[in-house]
């Protein structure tokens, strides 16, 4: 393996972690206002259901959008199957962990590992260059 190689995979690592954070703050937050335009005192019935569509978009929307943002920001280029990739994998780990009643912290971090460790991987497949 060389040293770019090992350099990209850190920083896929590491973008990964940092977006699957930021994600996972977006998405709870924004169903925790879903949940309380739910129980407000004049809500009727499907109160809260755009609130909760939203909450959904925004946290799914925003992992490709911080993955190829930060993979800019720490100069790689070629970072598409990371971002393809990462939004898939968050579609499925990011809505388990948030959607799941069930799933505690110890879980919680453990999926976020993952998702990291599924990121890096990602990150050191790079397009072949001509």
């Amino acid at each position: 393996m060389t040293k770019t190689m090992t350099a990209r995979w850190v920083k896929g690592v590491l973008v990964s972690a940092a977006a699957a954070a930021v994600c996972y703050w977006i998405w709870t937050s924004a169903r925790e206002w879903a949940q309380d335009a739910r129980a407000a005192p004049d809500s009727n019935f499907g109160t809260g259901f755009l609130e909760g569509l939203l909450a959904q978009i925004a946290g799914v929307a925003s992992m490709p959008v911080l993955l190829w943002a930060a993979m800019r920001a720490v100069r790689e280029r070629g970072n598409h199957l990371l971002v393809l990739g990462g939004a898939v994998a968050w579609l499925f780990i990011g809505g388990h962990i948030i959607e799941d009643a069930g799933v505690g912290s110890t879980e919680t971090i453990l999926y976020l590992t993952l998702f990291a460790a599924v990121g890096g991987v990602l990150a050191g497949v790079q397009p072949r260059s001509e």
